[in-house]
C-alpha cells in the first residue's frame, strides 16, 4: 500500500472511532506472517546449527540447510523492520497513549530492539567472545518473544470482543 492509501485508510478509521490502533486485515495477516517466518526460521537456525551437525571429514560441519535458514531469517528481518515503521505509524504512537495493552506494548518494543541491535552485532562484530554472548541474547529474546506477543495480541481480541 502507498503512504497515501496508508494515509486513507488510517483516516478513514479515524473517522470511524478507531484512533488508527489496528492494522487493516492484510497488513495483520502480512504482520502475523512476517514474525512467524522470522520466529520459525530462527528456531530452524538452532535447530540446524546446534542439534544436527554433520561429521565431516576434518570434524563437526554445518548441516546444508544452516545457511538458508540463516538467509530466510534475514530476509523475514528485513521484512519486519518495514513492519516496524507501518506499526509505529498506525498503531504504536497511538497505544501508546492508551493505558489497557502498554505495559506488553513497551515490552515488545523493547524486545524487538534487542533483536535489531543483537542481530546488527552479529553481522557486524569481529570479536569472538562479544559474538557468542550476543548470540545467546538474540536466541533467548528471540525465542521468549512469542510470550509478549500472545499476550498482547489475545488481550487485544478479547477487548475487541467484549466492546462488539
Amino acid at each position: 500500500m502507498n503512504p497515501a492509501g496508508l494515509d486513507r485508510h488510517v483516516h478513514h478509521r479515524r473517522a470511524h472511532g478507531e484512533h488508527g490502533l489496528r492494522l487493516s486485515p492484510r497488513h495483520r495477516r502480512l504482520a502475523y506472517a512476517a514474525f512467524a517466518a522470522i520466529w520459525a526460521t530462527g528456531i530452524l537456525w538452532l535447530f540446524f546449527h546446534y542439534f544436527l551437525q554433520r561429521q565431516g571429514e576434518f570434524g563437526a560441519e554445518p548441516h546444508p540447510l544452516e545457511a538458508w535458514c540463516l538467509r530466510l531469517h534475514g530476509m523475514a528481518a528485513f521484512v519486519a523492520l518495514w513492519l516496524a515503521g507501518l506499526l509505529w505509524a498506525v498503531h504504536v504512537r497511538h497505544g501508546l497513549a492508551r493505558p489497557k495493552r502498554r505495559v506488553s506494548g513497551i515490552v515488545l518494543i523493547a524486545m524487538f530492539v534487542a533483536l535489531v541491535a543483537s542481530g546488527w552485532l552479529l553481522y557486524y562484530a569481529s570479536d569472538d567472545a562479544l559474538r557468542d554472548a550476543v548470540r545467546l541474547i538474540h536466541w533467548l529474546v528471540g525465542l521468549a518473544l512469542i510470550v509478549p506477543f500472545l499476550v498482547h495480541g489475545l488481550r487485544a481480541r478479547r477487548l475487541r470482543r467484549a466492546q462488539e
